[in-house]
């Protein structure tokens, strides 16, 4: 996560960003950003960074629990023998791909 939040300072900031917000929301913004000793837009490019970060993250990691895991586990290290579908799907794929 630390990478993702990494400062780069040979790429030059090209992109913009807008967004409306409340007064309400600026004023909350506008807080947290003088606790933490940075300015509203560091603050709240930081912030929107480490939550896109985190939604990718929770996306891209697969959580199973129990059952379910050993269930994938046994799955995994003892998959069943291809039936005919998958042996046909097979021939196509290295058909396609000239294998």
């Amino acid at each position: 996560m630390a990478q993702a939040l990494r400062r780069h300072p040979r790429s030059r900031k090209q992109e913009r960003l807008e967004a409306r917000v409340t007064p309400d929301q600026k004023r909350l913004i506008e807080r947290a950003a003088e606790l933490r000793g940075t300015t509203i837009t560091e603050f709240v490019v930081v912030s929107a960074q480490q939550a896109a970060a985190d939604t990718i993250k929770d996306f891209e990691t697969l959580t199973i629990r129990d059952e379910a895991r050993e269930a994938f586990i046994r799955a995994v290290l003892n998959p069943p023998a291809p039936n005919q579908v998958a042996r046909a799907a097979a021939a196509r794929y290295r058909a396609q791909m000239g294998l």
